[in-house]
């Protein structure tokens, strides 16, 4: 299984760490962010992973190489013309993620103990086009989601915005945990082009394809690494 971790954005929340280095190299407990998510990848026999670049991407590159890929087989996806968001950049890195098995993808900001043998259990169950991860914690964006945990929609509940792919009653809010598997016929159903989310891609496909949010009722940790102070929430989390 091959995977995907998404390190190319400006990180302009990290600020001012972000003017110097890419968010990816930021230390938690004398850790990156980057070596982290591929020690997490690791835990489930995953050593084949893509990585996205653009900000200070030749930072990431070398420490990739000083390191040898932490034990993993690192391949760069370069997007250093131009930022291309998680839509855009796993579009991107198409030919690089190209086979007939599912792939899993990760935000570098994001750290969490997930079970990703659990989630591909789930995924080759109720074999939908895209699965991931939801909870029940509080945030300002959710994806909705019907009884059986389809995808719906999405609502931010700060401005009251929602975008509703499939009209149902009773949706019920849960908050995106940022792992994901793709079945890799995904390539040739996306339509977006350049820049664009990924949330894009789920709403514009929801309603024709079964993407469904797997309840990670049983995860306890899950840190948004988005702004400095946020370090150490994760410090207290990940040793």
């Amino acid at each position: 299984m091959k995977a995907m971790i998404f390190a190319a954005g400006l990180g302009t929340r990290f600020k001012p760490w972000t003017d110097k280095h890419p968010k990816a190299l930021a230390i938690v407990n004398g850790k990156s962010l980057l070596q982290r998510n591929i020690e997490y990848l690791q835990q489930y026999g995953i050593t084949d992973v893509v990585v996205n670049v653009h900000h200070f991407a030749d930072q990431i590159i070398t420490a990739v190489k000083k390191n040898k890929g932490w034990g993993s087989n690192i391949v760069i996806s370069d997007e250093t013309k131009e930022v291309l968001e998680t839509g855009g950049g796993l579009l991107h890195a198409k030919k690089l993620l190209a086979g007939d098995e599912p792939f899993v993808t990760l935000n570098v900001d994001i750290l969490t103990d997930l079970n990703i043998n659990n989630l591909l259990a789930y995924h080759q169950q109720h074999k939908p086009l895209i699965s991931f991860g939801v909870s029940n914690r509080n945030t300002s964006r959710y994806f909705l989601f019907d009884e059986q945990d389809r995808l719906c929609g999405w609502r931010n509940v700060t401005n009251g915005e929602e975008k509703i792919s499939i009209h149902k009653p009773h949706l019920q809010q849960k908050a995106y945990s940022c792992v994901v598997i793709f079945q890799p016929e995904i390539f040739s159903l996306i339509r977006q082009r350049g820049k664009f989310s990924l949330t894009t891609t789920y709403l514009d496909l929801a309603a024709e394809h079964l993407i469904l949010g797997y309840p990670d009722n049983a995860s306890d940790k899950f840190v948004d690494v988005g702004k400095p102070e946020s370090v150490l929430v994760a410090e207290k989390l990940f040793v």
